[in-house]
């Protein structure tokens, strides 16, 4: 996908949203930094970032063990300077009536990132052990984008796993095709779970293998992500949308990425569906990567440019021929290759 053109007043009137609402950040941090040199703050305590509201972070403070059990959060303020902060993130902030301050983040140890519209890198969720890439059998799944979800997992070093929900909707007429597409995940060694909302056996063994871990789902709208995470969490009750009857196609349930806590241990952030994710600001070099298969063969064609479609001598085409690479995945490969082509 090309990076989006904007015509001169397209342009104009985004760089005059940016000013106003850099203008309207400015007097909120200088609220914020008077109120902290004055004094008039509480001390310093550690807290999580549960969800962003434009200029304002939802925190849950740590518990006297230092661990987050979901305690109630606190609307907060945030001090100049700090950079974007995002769900996931790990803050020092100081409490006091009626909203608290963030005054530093913590270091991260992943943030998964996605380029906007007009193809700037922006982190989306922060301290991610699974990027959970949920499809299922409507909306109809395609290898390019579970391939797209897959390269930004690995090349932003996020283990990424493959959810099939909606297990219940598999019969005659689509199992086939929808096993098909998956086995070969499965032979590169990605770990691929199934699950329903309607089995309470699938969603234990989901729920298990989640324990202690920091997870983000991520996929298509309409593959059901608010309705496992209802499941998953009883008494969260996120949104759910129904089917486009003509498309087969979700709707846009969930507008801001949110934290949940699992009961045994482990949180869930549920992020904005995304239909195509972006890959254009990434270099040939990071995709190849992405691509698990391709890495041991990275370095071994024989011309340094070679664009890996029909050289004479490419690696990467010699183990097509042999097998050791599918047709879809080179596909994937080429076709995400071809736009990152476009955008230079």
């Amino acid at each position: 996908m090309p990076k989006r053109q904007l015509n001169r007043r397209q342009a104009w009137r985004i760089k005059k949203v940016q000013e106003e609402r850099a203008q309207r950040a400015a007097r909120r941090d200088l609220t914020a930094e008077n109120q902290l040199l004055d004094g008039d703050l509480g001390p310093e305590q550690e807290g999580l970032v549960i969800a962003h509201y434009g200029a304002q972070l939802a925190i849950e403070p740590a518990s006297h063990d230092g661990e987050y059990i979901g305690l109630p959060a606190k609307r907060c303020h945030i001090r100049a300077n700090l950079g974007s902060l995002v769900t996931g993130d790990r803050v020092i902030w100081c409490d006091r009536e009626p909203m608290g301050v963030v005054v530093a983040r913590l270091d991260r140890s992943s943030e998964l990132c996605r380029p906007d519209p007009y193809g700037d890198l922006k982190t989306v969720a922060a301290n991610i052990d699974y990027v959970i890439i949920v499809v299922a059998p409507y909306p109809q799944p395609h290898a390019n984008l579970i391939d797209r979800y897959l390269v930004a997992a690995e090349t932003q070093q996020i283990q990424p796993i493959i959810l099939l929900n909606k297990i219940d909707r598999l019969d005659e007429h689509n199992r086939l095709d929808i096993n098909t597409l998956v086995a070969p995940y499965e032979t590169l060694g990605y770990k691929v779970l199934r699950a329903s909302a309607k089995s309470a056996q699938s969603l234990s063994e989901v729920s298990g293998f989640l324990v202690n871990k920091t997870c983000v789902f991520v996929g298509q709208s309409g593959v059901g992500k608010s309705s496992l995470i209802n499941s998953l969490l009883p008494g969260v009750n996120t949104r759910v949308g129904d089917l486009s009857e003509s498309t087969q196609k979700g709707t846009h349930t969930t507008t801001t990425a949110y934290l949940f806590h699992f009961p045994q241990g482990g949180q869930l952030i549920d992020s904005p569906g995304i239909r195509e994710f972006g890959l254009w600001h990434m270099s040939r070099d990071q995709l190849l990567n992405g691509f698990v298969e391709f890495r041991s063969l990275i370095g071994h064609c024989r011309f340094r440019d070679c664009k890996h479609d029909q050289e004479p001598g490419c690696a990467i085409q010699k183990a097509l021929n042999t097998g050791e690479i599918t047709q879809a995945r080179m596909a994937s490969f080429l076709h995400i290759l071809n736009t990152l082509d476009k955008s230079e």
